[in-house]
């Protein structure tokens, strides 16, 4: 007799769909089978039985330039598990003189406590780290304590990696059995075109996307694919947006170089001429930012054939008052998504025919889990945490952020995909076996959330 039985929903395999039973014993899943008997029953009739999403890029309470990103460690948690990501990865980013493990500890410290699903932490290697090799001796301790990626910068003053500190970097981390997550841009000439945008009076929101040039992200990618070869470390590059950039990584993936890459909801669903060229176009500013449209069906295609094996948020949502800066470069990046990445690729993915059930599974699920050393997550198997999802299809929703029609629980007072109405949405989710929403209403707490530790991907 098993603690939790499952009964009635429809699990997604690789040959499509199967009615089938889920067992769950204390905090894992102990079957997967048909007539499972449990003290307790979930019934999940008509909705999908999927494992908990794992967004693998976040930024809570972020401290940017003043300000601290509006999403803390308790709101952003929340929101998503109402969203059915049942574990998401921050940044630990360490200061001049700090060692690594002190700053692990210094932000697993903010964290713990107020964190209503599951985290982990990438571990920040800026400039004044990646230039010292005094610095990164501190690397294999971070690994060991279960920071097992890396983030660099190839751009951002104070933050980036010229190409000889990224390939130290990159051999530090090889070394310790890590891999390396990337923002890819060519740094120096963006900083070069944002500031003769300026001195030409060019100051509007649409100039973030005219002064970032796509090429100039893919020959970045392209420098970086390269040194991570050399340096034989596993490179992932992030919030991938536009063909140039695919290509590049592509390319680099047929010269037999350990390189992959993850796109954002962002990507999918906004382009740069109607949304940084609109009236409202500071709020839809993010780095690397929005493209067209020729590239944002580029990007489904990449993720349709495998080309780019990963789906996260880059979740670094700003107020609308913080947005409102007078010109296009001192307006905060990102963008908010973590609630509603399940169900925005659900509905213009499945739904829309872009991309199968299974291939939604692995982009939000399954290839985030592996590539990132969670080891136990991402899966509906026997011995993986019971995080999981009743994911009901038919279920309609209209997402907002409007004083009183709000269906969204993320902190930030806008959406930016305010209005949309999508087809599925998330009615039940777990969390190692306990329930946290029931009925689409957050029913955990906020110490719900533990420390993941990571091994190598």
């Amino acid at each position: 007799m098993h603690d939790l039985v499952i009964h009635s929903g429809q699990i997604i395999t690789a040959g499509g769909l199967e009615q089938a039973d889920v067992a769950i014993d204390g905090e894992a899943i102990a079957a997967v089978g048909h007539r499972l008997e449990g003290r307790q029953r979930l019934d999940a009739a008509g909705c999908y039985v999927i494992p908990g999403g794992v967004d693998e890029h976040v930024h809570m309470q972020l401290p940017l330039a003043g300000r601290v990103s509006t999403d803390t460690f308790a709101t952003g948690s929340i929101a998503a598990a109402c969203g059915g990501t049942t574990t998401f990865i921050d940044f630990v980013t360490p200061n001049p003189a700090e060692p690594l493990l002190d700053a692990l500890a210094a932000r697993q410290a903010e964290a713990d406590g107020h964190v209503a699903v599951d985290y982990a932490l990438h571990m920040t290697i800026p400039s004044w780290h990646g230039a010292a090799a005094e610095r990164l001796a501190d690397v294999p301790a971070a690994f060991a304590a279960g920071c097992t990626t890396f983030k660099m910068y190839q751009a951002y003053d104070g933050m980036m990696l010229d190409d000889a500190a990224l390939y130290r970097a990159l051999c530090a981390v090889a070394a310790a059995g890590g891999s390396v997550v990337l923002h890819s841009e060519t740094g120096p000439v963006l900083d070069l075109l944002r500031a003769e945008a300026l001195a030409a009076g060019r100051t509007a929101p649409i100039e973030h996307e005219r002064t970032r040039p796509a090429r100039l992200e893919a020959t970045a990618i392209a420098r970086a694919a390269e040194l991570a070869h050399l340096a034989a470390c596993p490179l992932l590059i992030f919030h991938v947006g536009n063909a140039a950039a695919i290509d590049a990584i592509t390319s680099a993936r047929a010269r037999g170089i350990d390189i992959w890459g993850e796109s954002c909801p962002q990507y999918l669903l906004l382009t740069a001429e109607a949304h940084l060229g609109g009236p409202d176009g500071a709020r839809f500013i993010c780095a690397p930012p929005l493209r067209s449209q020729a590239d944002q069906d580029a990007v489904w295609r990449a993720l349709a054939t495998g080309a780019l094996e990963v789906v996260s948020t880059d979740h670094c949502p700003w107020t609308l008052a913080e947005k409102a800066q007078a010109n296009f470069t001192q307006i905060p990046g990102g963008v908010p998504s973590i609630e509603a990445r399940l169900a925005l690729l659900h509905h213009a993915g499945v739904h829309e025919g872009r991309i199968s059930l299974q291939r939604w599974i692995a982009l939000c699920c399954t290839n985030p889990a592996r590539r990132m050393g969670l080891a136990r997550k991402g899966e509906i198997a026997p011995g993986f945490d019971a995080d999981i999802v009743l994911f009901d299809p038919a279920r309609a929703k209209t997402l907002s952020r409007r004083p009183g029609h709000e269906t969204l629980h993320e902190a930030a007072d806008w959406t930016p995909y305010e209005g949309m109405e999508l087809k599925g949405w998330p009615r039940h989710v777990l969390l190692r076996g306990r329930q946290i929403v029931r009925d689409e209403a957050w029913v955990g707490s906020v110490a719900d959330g533990r420390f993941v530790a990571r091994g190598s991907a």
